[in-house]
């Protein structure tokens, strides 16, 4: 079963989404919460799998919200909820830990499928997005490739190539013909070494350098 906390300040979208996300047989919805201050307060409670994130929210915005969740709790995925005109802000919640967005209008059987994927650990991403954050990367951190990416281990380059793929660590493992623990120990060193935070920020990078 696949635990949820819902975000958003109009409880008439939160009581939508519950409507129709328990009626997926792995989906439950745990709790509620009206804006990013009171969802970190829930999540310290509740320990849900996955956050459905709005960004606009008066006293804590979804943006600050994703940072302090995925800094006190990265085993807590998050999934962005936005409009077409808040694409700023998701680039901001993806760069900050959020494991990818969705559009409010989204129809529920995708919702629910994107749930469950980054649930199992892949991202959720459109390519106009992924390219908005790859430009916001390449703004912040330049186009040099940075000297810590030539101290990776050719292992780890094929790696850090398949997660940018949107690879999971079992089909990294069973490409590459190495075990799932040995692929962990590959990302946490590539994480270390390119100082990033997280598979979402190495896809990001990856994307932008490759």
């Amino acid at each position: 079963m696949i635990t949820l906390l819902l975000v958003d300040d109009q409880n008439l979208i939160r009581q939508g989404l519950k409507a129709l996300l328990e009626l997926e047989p792995d989906l439950c919805v745990v709790g509620e919460a009206e804006n990013g201050a009171v969802a970190i307060e829930a999540v310290k409670t509740l320990a849900p799998n996955v956050v459905l994130m709005d960004i606009r929210m008066p006293v804590m915005d979804g943006v600050t919200a994703t940072r302090e969740i995925c800094r006190q709790f990265p085993a807590v995925n998050i999934l962005v909820l936005t409009t077409f005109d808040d694409d700023t802000y998701v680039a901001a919640a993806i760069e900050y830990g959020a494991k990818g967005y969705l559009l409010k209008d989204t129809p529920s059987e995708e919702i629910a499928a994107a749930i469950r994927a980054v649930d199992r650990g892949y991202t959720h991403l459109a390519p106009g997005m992924l390219a908005k954050i790859m430009s916001r990367h390449a703004e912040q951190h330049g186009t040099n490739l940075p000297p810590a990416l030539a101290e990776l281990t050719p292992r780890e380059l094929e790696v850090l190539k398949l997660i940018a793929k949107g690879a999971n660590n079992r089909e990294i493992a069973q490409t590459l013909y190495i075990s799932e623990g040995t692929v962990k120990n590959h990302v946490t060193n590539l994480l270390n070494r390119l100082n990033l935070r997280d598979r979402t920020q190495a896809a990001i990078f990856a994307n932008t350098y490759f």
